[in-house]
């Protein structure tokens, strides 16, 4: 989301008359966008203020913070740093070219945490894009779930959907200008609920998101993955439309947190840990072979050793094929910053080691039952540890790497697999 965020912010600068420029020695303006969900974000950014201050030599730029550190510390990071000359919250993006102005042409300290104008639209230029054939196409913001450990609410609001057919639009845009996978994002993907069913009229399903999921698919877009998927508002029927629309891609992050009852409830998820297994036995149980990924955070107060070997047998049972490991650490401002932070760091990296390994072995019997197996793979570029390889990823998500060349960029392409790595696959095009 803060990819497609920067994205958004570049095309209305661009839009605005303003050139992006390849370092910050050489700007007028700086902008930082933030990202506060993990601790001491805010003074990452104070650091790397110092750092342009510091290279720019006295010769300093109009310095602006964007994002979610902007938007819940606010007019705190003028008393912070008196570099900072404009604060411009998540939902301020398309104001960004006129706040500058105004902070340049006035001199003062400008700030604008509010919400989005009736009349905003998402829009974003290809030219801003982070890749020509990959592209990221927001469908929700904002998050009502309020978990105890968790910043998102307060600094990226409520739960807003886009219409379904400005959403469409920007994807039948897409494939018309040769892109080959679209990611549909969101804090909380499937709550998608619009203001109004118009796009989705003719298309079946249990909920908006997967009536959503089957229009998407029906513009002909070549892939197409989402992701975060919250588990209670996971609904079975997703996994019918991935098994209906082959461009519906075979990846589901759901992100589990915990393996006990208990913590899940201090952590407010709104579940339990059976109704999370129903839901992964839901997509265990498709047709397709679809690759399922996770979060984890350990060491959440109060989580016991006993609460621990939980969630290491929950991970037994789902078989994940990629896992996100976080050591639980204090938010100020959340619910769970005034629990008890006893779990101690000490025994935080135990765990996280532990859990590490563990999943580590069971990634390594999974990525070798790949082996013999054909995977599609759209070809991204060089890949970073040989010059003579190409690399992409699969349709269930999964880093491919592959002899090539640069010609093969952008193109999708059917690799048979022959080994498996650590954290990727390697093969060779299936020869025709």
């Amino acid at each position: 989301m803060n990819v497609a965020d920067s994205e958004r912010a570049s095309t209305k600068l661009r839009e605005a008359g303003y050139e992006l420029v390849g370092s910050s020695e050489s700007a007028d303006v700086v902008i930082f966008n933030t990202c506060s969900v993990r601790a001491r974000a805010s003074q990452k950014v104070f650091n790397r203020i110092g750092e342009v201050r510091k290279a720019r030599n006295g010769n300093e730029p109009t310095i602006g913070v964007m994002g979610c550190v902007a938007q819940l510390e606010g007019s705190a990071l003028f008393d912070h740093s008196s570099s900072i000359n404009l604060v411009v919250g998540t939902t301020a993006t398309d104001r960004l070219p006129s706040l500058i102005e105004s902070a340049r042409e006035s001199q003062r300290q400008i700030i604008d945490v509010g919400g989005r104008v009736d009349g905003e639209l998402w829009k974003v230029s290809n030219v801003e894009r982070h890749s020509p054939y990959v592209a990221f196409v927001p469908i929700i913001e904002g998050c009502n779930k309020f978990c105890s450990y968790c910043i998102v609410p307060f600094s990226r609001g409520r739960e807003q959907s886009r219409v379904a057919t400005e959403i469409l639009d920007e994807v039948r845009s897409l494939r018309e200008d040769g892109y080959k996978e679209v990611h549909l994002i969101g804090q909380n993907v499937n709550s998608y609920r619009p203001l109004t069913s118009a796009g989705l009229e003719g298309f079946s399903g249990t909920t908006p998101f997967s009536k959503l999921l089957r229009a998407v698919a029906a513009t002909g877009m070549n892939r197409i993955k989402f992701t975060t998927s919250f588990p209670r508002d996971f609904h079975p029927d997703i996994v019918a439309a991935i098994e209906e629309n082959k461009n519906l891609c075979n990846w589901v992050h759901l992100p589990a947190q915990s393996g006990s009852d208990r913590v899940l409830r201090a952590m407010r998820r709104g579940y339990k840990r059976e109704d999370y297994l129903r839901r992964v036995d839901a997509i265990k149980s498709s047709r397709r072979r679809i690759a399922l990924t996770s979060d984890i955070i350990i060491g959440f107060p109060g989580e016991t050793s006993e609460e621990f070997e939980e969630t290491i047998s929950l991970v037994a049972q789902c078989q994940y094929d990629g896992l996100y490991i976080f050591k639980y650490s204090e938010r100020p401002g959340t619910p769970a910053s005034g629990l008890a932070d006893n779990v101690s760091n000490r025994e935080k990296s135990s765990r996280f080691s532990t859990l590490e390994i563990f999943q580590k072995n069971l990634q390594g019997v999974i990525y070798k039952s790949y082996i013999g197996r054909e995977v599609n793979v759209l070809v991204e570029g060089e890949s970073a540890k040989s010059n003579s390889d190409m690399t992409g990823h699969s349709t269930c998500h999964k880093v491919i790497n592959f002899p090539g060349d640069m010609t093969m960029v952008g193109q999708e392409v059917s690799v048979t697999i022959t080994e498996a790595k650590a954290n990727s696959l390697y093969g060779v095009i299936k020869k025709n």
